[in-house]
């Protein structure tokens, strides 16, 4: 099969849909042509004007910032890490003097890196103590205050109860025989 015949009619592109055909308009709607004003754009033209794209909630919360700021220490000294020891096992397959000094480097970027993922960790760990548990509806937390709430205020309606009973003058008898 040639390429004439791969192409079909012409004005026809490889996969048999029509070829955009380049006009005296401008591709873009927004931008008027020659002998065409941004008036002459009608209503159906800017209906079907389309965002590039839609801007929709975050379904998480981002992380805060304390721990985004450790999470991208630890991005950058790991990838340092990383690029150390690669630069340690080429130098040492190519003999070079420098393969044991950056042998030795990779080794304590090696330990820095685990203590920034650590200091990670512990840094999201210390931001959930001092906030907070999130108010979910699967949170536990949250039904524990529910029921010790409820608990304190029937505490606080006997204690009310008895205390009405006492300014009434009453020594707690049901009559006063």
């Amino acid at each position: 099969m040639g390429t004439a015949e791969r192409r079909g009619a012409p004005g026809q592109s490889v996969r048999g849909r029509p070829e955009a055909r380049r006009g005296t308009e401008a591709p873009d709607r927004d931008i008027p042509g020659p002998g065409r004003t941004r008036e002459s754009v009608t209503d159906e033209q800017l209906q079907e004007y389309r965002p590039l794209w839609v801007e929709e909630p975050a379904r998480r919360h981002p992380l805060p910032d304390p721990v985004r700021t450790a999470a991208v220490r630890a991005v950058l000294v790991t990838a340092v890490t990383l690029i150390q020891a690669m630069v340690a096992f080429l130098c040492t397959l190519a003999g070079s003097w420098l393969a044991f000094p950056m042998v030795v480097s990779s080794v304590a970027s090696t330990v820095v890196a685990t203590w920034a993922v650590v200091d990670v960790w512990v840094t999201r760990q210390v931001w959930s103590q001092r906030y907070g548990v999130v108010s979910e509806p699967s949170s536990t937390a949250r039904a524990l205050r529910r029921d010790r709430r409820a608990r304190r205020r029937l505490e606080r309606a006997g204690l009310r109860e008895q205390e009405r009973i006492r300014r009434r003058g009453g020594t707690g008898q049901l009559s006063h025989s």
